[in-house]
């Protein structure tokens, strides 16, 4: 242990001549818990947020899933699909075809998507487990049934009980009728359930059989998408290679968080733009620990003029404060990680901090990271260095020479 971290320990302990300088110690080091802790907590409930939308968005996203670069749809032949299905690591592949679509029910319209789905999707998407009304029907006594996202459901005000009314589903086609007019083309479908992940997108679908989607947009034979779910631990690299070399050039493909990419930088951001601001309060907070540093310069006027007095340098003199100023920080990061886990505990273990009604929860969801720890224990450290080093100058500049009063 070094001479100038044993002096300024010696200077934050040690016995000051006015016990203000001690209270406003204190205070510094309580600031500097509470925005620690603050930081962490911010954090650690964004991660929570993220693992929960993460993992109901797995509900209705698939591992990999394969479109054409340009356009909308194309066509793969039984032999292609049957390829696919024949890579080991392909646990299962379901077919996709959606499209924009003008929904009408007992007077209300909607603008949203139909998605036609085969029997497999349920293996692909995990979809049941985000079914909170009905089930997976498509097709009962030769009466077409459809799975309704939440959102197009509350903005339809469908009724659960009315099993007598169905969704009209209008889709314009390529014929026109005079100049600007356009053909439309209309199917009906009745309601099976309802599902949500939690994702204003994915909530305005309404989920149909293939041969519904098909017949609803002309387009026999053709897809928007095929979906894999994959085994676990597979390099994902060697899958793509192996689906390219059946399906060929002209297709991208994007695994599970890809197909959200947009949506999850959007909360990354958030979560930063939301850490920026809880430091910049830790920041303006650390002035308290300006004014102790202060203090205690002026305290030590004599000791520092008798270390100067025996040969210590300007220099050596600023590192001692600037010592102190991060011993005070650490202390207060310490004290303020011990606060966030406990806080981390009670929340995870009791909910105390309850999120508004209508949502999948009844609490915070709550995560810690390691790496949010480490931006911490840095972001603490540097703005406790920024604060020391005015209280530093000042101290190096003591005079060796100091009158007796």
């Amino acid at each position: 242990m070094n001479l100038f971290f044993n002096i300024a320990k010696r200077y934050l302990f040690g016995k000051k001549s006015s016990n203000a300088i001690n209270i406003i110690t204190a205070i510094s080091v309580l600031g500097i818990a509470i925005g620690t802790a603050a930081l962490i907590l911010v954090l650690s409930v964004f991660n929570g947020f993220e693992g929960l939308i993460a993992g109901l968005l797995n509900n209705f996203n698939p591992d990999l899933k394969l479109t054409p670069e340009k356009g909308k749809y194309f066509s793969l032949s039984e032999q292609q699909l049957e390829d696919l299905r024949e890579i080991p690591e392909v646990l299962a592949l379901s077919r996709t075809l959606e499209e924009i679509a003008f929904f009408e029910y007992k007077g209300a319209q909607v603008v949203g998507a139909i998605k036609g789905v085969d029997e497999q999707f349920r293996n692909v998407s995990n979809i049941d487990s985000a079914i909170y009304y009905g089930a997976f029907t498509f097709e009962k006594n030769q009466v077409k049934y459809g799975l309704v996202g939440s959102r197009l459901y509350n903005q339809l005000s469908i009724n659960q009980g009315d099993a007598i009314t169905p969704v009209r589903i209008h889709m314009p086609t390529k014929k026109k009728k005079g100049l600007v007019k356009k053909d439309y083309k209309t199917m009906q479908i009745y309601p099976s359930g309802v599902f949500s992940v939690q994702s204003e997108k994915e909530d305005q679908y309404l989920l149909c059989s293939m041969d519904f989607a098909e017949r609803l947009l002309d387009k026999p034979n053709e897809l928007s998408a095929v979906e894999f779910r994959i085994k676990e631990g597979v390099s994902e690299n060697e899958i793509r290679a192996q689906i390219k070399a059946v399906v060929g050039e002209g297709f991208k493909m994007k695994n599970r968080y890809q197909q959200d990419e947009a949506f999850l930088k959007l909360m990354n951001i958030e979560k930063w733009i939301s850490f920026l601001i809880v430091s910049l309060t830790l920041f303006i907070v650390a002035f308290n620990l300006v004014g102790s540093l202060w203090m205690i310069v002026l305290d030590k006027r004599r000791d520092i003029a008798t270390l100067k007095a025996l040969g210590l340098e300007a220099q050596g003199v600023r590192k001692i404060f600037l010592e102190e100023g991060l011993l005070i920080s650490a202390l207060g990061l310490l004290i303020g990680i011990c606060i966030a886990l406990f806080l981390f505990g009670i929340q995870k273990n009791f909910g105390i901090v309850p999120v508004p009604e209508g949502f999948i929860i009844d609490a915070y969801p709550i995560q810690l990271k390691l790496i949010d720890f480490m931006v911490v224990i840095l972001t603490v450290m540097i703005i406790g260095l920024l604060a020391s080093i005015l209280p530093a100058n000042r101290a190096a500049k003591v005079s060796p020479f100091i009158r007796e009063d």
